[in-house]
């Protein structure tokens, strides 16, 4: 048995040679704990084929996966201060914002692309919660705006898709001003008859959720999604009461009317096509 071991294989293996086999061919569904080939994973836009459980997304493929063909067109998104506070916990804010646009090749938490969803024209912003969080700092606050100006500008629809933690403590009260200016952004929008639509990912909490995120026209969550502003546990300690099975989840929250539909992201596009198309025909019909 040695021999075969010891000679043998090594041999074979030399002749044939060894195909390597990538990493990241396979993934566990954190939810069922089953295995999915990658490329079906890929294909169902990142839901398990065993579960249906939605596992989170990034920006890019936010974007990727709401236009029409030819898909988005990214705009370039006004330069925030640069650690205004020069703030310092464990690691320097500034050190903190280099590892994070090393990790994710963003400069922050949001995407911006504009482009056509079922023929309508479209701006959609896209939260990347792999950036601290996706926490809201100046960045987000200054992309929500420019957002905004364009959906005006092109007399687009403005979508967002939120994915966030909240403000951002790093900058301190300047993270605070963004949650007022993000209102101002979709009052901008709102003002000139255009509809907002927001769809809530997982998670979206604090100074987000209790801003622009639940200001939409229209309010659509993903299956599971974690939705709130305070954490279950503190929410538990200050009523000092035993929560509901599933609070804070976007089934819950539909349920008691807070948001208007549950939608799985493989229909995703197709209802966001579909609503653009009747919220656009409405001007035309009154007229």
């Amino acid at each position: 048995m040695s021999w075969l071991t010891e000679y043998v294989r090594p041999k074979i293996r030399t002749l044939l040679g060894r195909r390597e086999v990538p990493e990241n061919l396979w993934h566990q569904c954190p939810a069922c704990q089953q295995m999915i080939f990658q490329r079906d994973l890929e294909k169902n836009l990142k839901v398990c084929t065993h579960c249906g459980h939605h596992m989170r997304a990034t920006a890019a493929e936010r974007l990727a996966w709401s236009f029409d063909e030819p898909g988005p067109t990214r705009i370039e998104l006004p330069k925030a201060p640069f650690d205004p506070l020069r703030f310092r916990d464990q690691k320097r804010y500034a050190e903190r914002l280099r590892e994070a646009r090393e990790k994710t090749r963003m400069e922050d938490a949001v995407l911006v692309a504009h482009g056509r969803i079922g023929g309508q024209p479209a701006v959609v912003v896209a939260m990347e919660f792999s950036f601290l969080g996706g926490s809201m700092g100046a960045a987000v606050g200054e992309a929500l705006l420019a957002a905004a100006r364009l959906a005006v500008l092109q007399a687009a629809a403005l979508v967002i898709y939120t994915a966030s933690g909240g403000a951002r403590m790093q900058e301190g009260a300047i993270s605070l001003m963004q949650m007022p200016r993000s209102v101002i952004a979709l009052s901008l929008v709102k003002e000139k008859g255009l509809p907002v639509v927001i769809v809530l990912t997982d998670p979206t909490t604090g100074g987000v959720t209790a801003s622009f995120a639940m200001l939409g026209d229209i309010q659509i969550a993903e299956p599971g999604a974690l939705i709130g502003f305070a954490g279950a546990r503190v929410i538990e300690q200050t009523v000092r009461e035993k929560l509901p099975e599933g609070f804070q989840r976007a089934e819950y929250l539909h349920e008691h009317g807070i948001i208007d539909m549950v939608v799985r992201r493989t229909e995703l596009r197709e209802t966001l096509a579909r609503l653009l198309g009747l919220l656009a025909s409405e001007p035309a019909a009154a007229a």
